[in-house]
């Protein structure tokens, strides 16, 4: 067996550590409740083609997301403690792997966009401008999360218009729900690294504003986003199982808001990974129940 043979599973598996690819699990179930919702609205439907080639788009451009920032903020994360071991700073993801890796996957979003619809197709280089212009936000403004809340507050909109191949106000509030929810978090896990922020002249709502400042903005957005979802179950007659849904998910945003405290950040990563993870994932299960129950054929 060759050594390059040998190697390339260590490459992928480093790679795929690289774009954590676990963290699909934040947008990849609200793309989902937008598909399902507007197959539901056509014709009580789940057309599970489509579905496929929306999770293929969800995975692919988050993943290209992902290994852009980590290419282009490889100097700062070199300079922060809680960033220098991540595998483009230590090496064990080189830069071509890198900027092949993400390579492939853009060109799995764009090719899978183009299975979809013309639509779909014309819009898919506007959605990757976001993902690439993030990463450098931090070095124009202190708020790169409002960046990064476009760029996730595309997802919802995408899956809608990949199903119907038509604009839906129905899915923009979905997606400026998605897109404030994820900035919201994104300004709770960014208050660890106020002290290397200011440091090295990063911007951020914490370092600029200091952390009680940025945990009472991510209240506000946590706030925004149930407001938004509720607006959402409106616009599209969801039932009791969504709106059952919907308590759950704030009562997450409770719990992650009481465990997390300016002076006390101890626990920012049950919060930031946890209490996320479960926000998506179960808004989904209810909101698929919700469907189901109303007559969606699965």
């Amino acid at each position: 067996m060759s050594t390059a043979a040998v190697e390339t599973p260590g490459r992928t598996r480093a790679f795929l550590r690289l774009v954590m690819i676990e963290h699909s699990v934040f947008a990849l179930p609200f793309a989902y409740i937008a598909a399902l919702t507007a197959m539901f609205l056509a014709d009580k439907r789940v057309h599970w083609g489509q579905l496929f080639i929306v999770t293929v788009c969800m995975v692919g451009l988050r993943t290209f997301a992902m290994a852009a920032n980590r290419i282009i903020d490889r100097e700062i994360d070199a300079r922060n403690p809680r960033t220098a071991g991540r595998e483009l700073v230590t090496g064990a993801v080189s830069l071509r792997t890198a900027y092949a890796g993400s390579a492939v996957a853009l060109v799995v979003f764009l090719g899978a966009a183009a299975m979809l619809n013309p639509l779909c197709l014309a819009l898919a280089p506007v959605a990757v401008v976001p993902m690439v212009v993030y990463p450098y936000g931090k070095r124009f403004t202190d708020f790169p999360q409002a960046i990064l809340g476009l760029a996730q507050a595309m997802g919802p909109v995408g899956a809608w218009l990949a199903v119907t191949g038509s604009w839906s106000w129905e899915a923009v509030v979905l997606g400026a729900a998605v897109g404030i929810w994820i900035g919201g978090f994104d300004l709770i896990y960014a208050c660890q690294d106020v002290e290397s922020d200011r440091e090295h002249g990063v911007g951020s709502p914490p370092a600029r504003f200091g952390v009680p400042a940025a945990i009472r903005g991510a209240r506000v957005c946590h706030v925004l986003t149930t407001l938004l979802l509720g607006w959402f179950a409106v616009l599209t007659d969801a039932g009791p199982a969504f709106w059952i849904g919907l308590a759950v998910v704030a009562g997450a945003f409770v719990y992650e808001h009481t465990i997390v405290k300016p002076n006390d950040l101890s626990r920012l990563n049950r919060a930031f990974f946890q209490t996320n993870s479960f926000v998506g994932v179960s808004l989904f299960f209810f909101a698929l129940v919700d469907l189901v129950v109303r007559g969606l054929g699965i």
